[in-house]
C-alpha cells in the first residue's frame, strides 16, 4: 500500500492580481496531490515555470513563521480550523446541488417512474 500523499484541493487562482499559474508553482511538491481547476491547469501548460522543490529544507523557516504569527495574535490552529469549516460546507453545498440537479432531470426525464428519492 501507497503511503499517504498531502492533496491541495481547488487551487486556483481567484484574484485577478496574481498570475494564474501561481498555485501551481508556489504549492507544487514532490508526493503531492494537486487538483486544480482546467483554467489554472491549462495556463500552467501554457505558460508556468515549474519551480524547483519548494518543501524541503524549509523546516525551520516555517517553524518562524508560525512563531511571527502567534507572536501577532493569530492562531493557525483557528484559522486552519475555520477553514477546514469553511471548506466542508462549500463542498456539502456543491454536492446538495449536484444531487438536486440530478434527481431533478432524473424526474424530467423519467416521470413515470415517479419521484427521484433526495
Amino acid at each position: 500500500m501507497s503511503e499517504p500523499r498531502p492533496l491541495r484541493a481547488s487551487t486556483g487562482v481567484k484574484n485577478p492580481a496574481y498570475p494564474g499559474t501561481m498555485s501551481v508553482t508556489d504549492l507544487a511538491a514532490p508526493g503531492t496531490v494537486n487538483t486544480m481547476r482546467r483554467a489554472t491547469l491549462e495556463a500552467f501548460a501554457d505558460h508556468g515555470q515549474p519551480v524547483s522543490d519548494t518543501t524541503s529544507g524549509s523546516y525551520h523557516g516555517a517553524v518562524r513563521f508560525l512563531g511571527d504569527l502567534k507572536a501577532a495574535g493569530i492562531d493557525f490552529d483557528d484559522v486552519t480550523d475555520q477553514l477546514e469549516r469553511e471548506g466542508l460546507a462549500k463542498f456539502e453545498a456543491s454536492w446538495a446541488e449536484l444531487t438536486a440537479t440530478v434527481a431533478a432531470e432524473l424526474d424530467r426525464n423519467h416521470p413515470a417512474a415517479g419521484p427521484t428519492p433526495r
